[in-house]
């Protein structure tokens, strides 16, 4: 909601900036989004003086001032307007001028030289709804007093500044200028001075001219009515129009201004009906009967329901209830006598309607949040109060109210002991005290009675969140809940996260896919006709096929992210994800297994099996895993049989990776290799040491020895590792693989291998001895493989 700071200077004074004043009530919970000055944008632009107006010499169409600006002589100035006269008083932007359309510089126009420009009120971001006295088409002339020379924005009021209160749904109170202006007296510690209506009246009796009918007590909390005769419909005074115009509400005629100042002053909305279109001059609050309509005042016919509350006259609708009102229910230039209603609706059932109709307007916005009853006569009175200053009518003694909503005010015990406990600091009863009476609460003793429009006051807590803001949140000291376990990642939280940093360091980016898939998708996958993956969970009621089971592999979900990102000409991807794969039991009463995955997906042309493989064993090291062993596979039907390698634990299956299989890239339309990786996190999460002791520094040298060995083509040389660090125990360090050679040098189906060996002991510098008895252990279980010494 805008709020003016001239508006709301009516009511609270206070000694603070703009910026300073957004942030005071941002802390005390009145949200500030933002702020804005009117015509800040326009600079330069003075209050001149029209002294003579001749023909341009050489344009017909042009005229050339003297304008007198209050300087050491006056400025002549070329114009093609026609609504000049001598003495007019209009804004003069001068040389170096600020417009919102751009800059004004001396220049010549037609051979005669223009010392500026007469501006028009849309050059100034004017309306004809600011001035309706001045010429749309024209230069904008001033007819109210100001001073020569007078920067335009002081002397015509375009210089409020307009606050954007972000306001919560909680608390509509502040859905008005008065609901801030009150927050802002307690911010700052000032007085709140809201105007006082007084009605003078007439004479005359308001039953003489209305009967009001209230069918639905329920739905309809309040109706009251007022009775303006002898109306004078006219522009409003320059002080309505421009409080309106910096809330961004378009003046339009005294009598609707009204309506709309209350509105926004008081956050209660109100309706002013011509009373010559009240049919039998009685309103009726019903529900609208089934197939009845109206027309709107936007022109556009809406079918109505029963369920709607609807403001009728004898004999139709004249206007939906606390929404919009009907055709004829508006004021019209020659209305005489005008029906103001303030009323209060539910607001379920103004929200409902609202819905319904697909109509939302200031007044539906306010009534569906709640609002409080005990406003609605303040808000007539004050209407009626503006009608009689601005002289645009007379005021019909009587106010037909009727009341049916339940005034019991509610009343909570002051507990300061509780308040500190449950807000964590030591405020004194007195300062609790003080901050409640700021706020309009009453306090008998230790009881407090809530005023009827915080609606959202109910309990102790609410009590304490009042003084709380006010306190000052900045005040309250940080504090761990008691009787709250403190918050942190569990265990697998904290494994799941290191895998997401560490493959996402590694080049990856984290997709999330549906566990919904389609039975097709295991066709993509390749999978036989009696896979035991085939068999899904069902889901009862899919939105459709291609989301009818649960998966039971994450394969098929990563490939279709890796055929998109193909089909959107991304030429490379890496993508992983920390999925679900769901395997149900024997017994459909039973939940499925639900188990976790690492699936990995790469393509492109540094995509490759040693990438994806270095890449799984960096995730495995920061595991803290060791001992893992990679072989040869060639069972899983959805890998390349001769590119696909098991990791495996202590004889436990830790993951695949490989690359996907030719017809499964050919299912899903792919014509590049794809290489992915399906690694068990469960297992991974049992087996992981992700806390990491310390090692210091060795202190004695290591002994390093390379051996060559010839062996059979198709013994793994992972087989060779673990053969060799079995046979030395406790003294080898390390041992890298830097060669592998097959060739003339080697018999056919023999293949060379190099390992460079380290030797270290935490007790002592080795000896050759030891380290010889060690290579000699290595040789013999070598040999028992049929692996020998490579001869040079």
């Amino acid at each position: 909601m805008n709020i003016s700071n001239r508006w709301l200077s009516d009511y609270v004074k206070f000694d603070a900036s703009h910026r300073e004043f957004s942030e005071a009530m941002t802390m005390s919970g009145s949200k500030v989004e933002g702020y804005e000055t009117e015509g800040e944008h326009i600079s330069s632009v003075i209050v001149g003086k029209v002294l003579s107006i001749v023909p341009h010499p050489d344009a017909d169409h042009l005229v050339v001032c003297q304008v007198d600006v209050a300087s050491n002589m006056p400025l002549q100035i070329v114009t093609g307007a026609k609504n000049l006269k001598n003495g007019d008083i209009v804004p003069v932007a001068v040389d170096g001028a600020q417009l919102p359309g751009g800059s004004i510089k001396t220049s010549k126009l037609r051979g005669v030289e223009s010392q500026g420009m007469l501006c028009s009120m849309g050059e100034l971001g004017l309306t004809k709804g600011d001035f309706p006295d001045a010429d749309e088409n024209g230069i904008f002339v001033i007819n109210i007093p100001c001073t020569l020379g007078e920067d335009i924005r002081t002397a015509i009021g375009l210089d409020d500044t307009m606050y954007e209160f972000e306001i919560t749904p909680n608390r509509p109170d502040c859905l008005s200028v008065l609901g801030i202006a009150r927050e802002a007296a307690a911010t700052f510690g000032t007085s709140f001075n809201p105007p006082s209506p007084v009605v003078k009246g007439s004479g005359g009796n308001i039953h003489d001219y209305l009967t009001v009918v209230v069918k639905n007590p329920v739905l309809c909390q309040r109706y009251i009515a007022r009775v303006v005769k002898n109306v004078k419909i006219a522009p409003s005074p320059l002080w309505i129009r421009q409080h309106l115009r910096a809330s961004g509400v378009r003046p339009i005629n005294n009598i609707v201004d009204i309506t709309n100042f209350v509105m926004l002053e008081y956050g209660q909305p109100l309706h002013a009906f011509d009373l010559r279109y009240v049919e039998d001059s009685k309103i009726v609050v019903r529900n609208a009967l089934a197939g009845e309509n109206i027309t709107t005042l936007d022109g556009l016919v809406r079918p109505l329901d029963t369920e709607m509350l609807v403001i009728a006259d004898g004999k139709k609708p004249s206007a939906v209830a606390g929404v919009m009102g009907g055709e004829y229910s508006g004021i019209a230039n020659d209305t005489n006598t005008v029906i103001f209603e303030s009323a209060c609706f539910l607001g379920t059932s103004i929200r409902g309607t609202s819905k319904r109709l697909g109509l939302r307007t200031e007044s539906s916005s306010r009534f569906e949040k709640g609002l409080d009853p005990m406003t609605c006569e303040t808000a007539a009175n004050r209407a009626c109060q503006l009608v009689e200053l601005l002289g645009a009518g007379e005021v019909v003694d009587g106010t037909i109210d009727i009341d049916n909503a339940k005034n019991d005010p509610t009343v909570i015990k002051l507990e300061p002991d509780w308040i500190n406990s449950f807000l964590g600091v030591t405020i004194p009863t007195s300062d609790m005290v003080s901050i409640l009476k700021k706020l309009e609460f009453k306090m008998d003793g230790d009881l407090i009675t809530v005023p009827s429009f915080r609606g959202d006051v109910e309990q102790k807590a609410d009590i304490a969140e009042e003084i709380a803001r006010f306190y000052g949140y900045d005040k309250i000291p940080t504090a761990r809940l008691s009787g709250v376990s403190e918050g942190k990642f569990t265990p697998r939280q904290q494994l799941e996260a290191k895998a997401v940093a560490c493959l996402t360091a590694e080049g990856f980016n984290e997709v999330v896919t549906y566990t919904f898939i389609s039975p097709k998708y295991y066709d993509k996958l390749n999978l036989p006709a009696d896979s035991t993956l085939r068999r899904s969970v069902v889901i009862t009621n899919p939105l459709g096929e291609d989301t009818s089971v649960m998966r039971t592999t994450a394969l098929p979900s990563i490939m279709e992210v890796v055929a998109r990102n193909i089909n959107n000409r991304n030429l490379s991807g890496s993508f992983f994800e920390i999925a679900k794969e769901f395997i149900p039991g024997d017994d459909v009463n039973v939940l499925p297994l639900e188990r976790s995955k690492v699936i990995l997906a790469m393509y492109g042309p540094d995509a490759d099996f040693y990438h994806l493989k270095g890449s799984v064993e960096n995730l495995l090291d920061k595991m803290g895993i060791n001992g893992w062993e990679c072989w040869a596979y060639r069972d899983d039907p959805s890998f390349h049989p001769g590119r696909t390698a098991q990791i495996t634990v202590n004889g436990r299956l830790l993951g695949i990776i490989g690359e996907a299989h030719p017809i499964v890239c050919e299912n899903y339309g792919i014509q590049t290799k794809v290489y992915l990786g399906d690694i068990d996190l469960d297992l991974l999460y049992s087996i992981a040491r992700l806390e990491r002791e310390y090692s210091p520094l060795p202190r004695f040298p290591a002994s390093t020895r390379d051996i060559a060995l010839l062996c059979d083509e198709e013994i793994p040389v992972m087989a060779i590792e673990k053969v060799v660090c079995e046979s030395i125990s406790g003294i080898l360090e390390s041992i890298k693989l830097f060669d592998v050679y097959r060739g003339e040098q080697v018999p056919r189906g023999k293949k060379s291998v190099a390992y460079t060996l380290v030797f270290r002991s935490a007790d002592g510098t080795l000896t050759d001895e030891t380290v010889d008895n060690a290579m000699r252990n290595v040789l013999e279980a070598l040999t028992a493989m049929n692996i020998s010494l490579r001869s040079l």
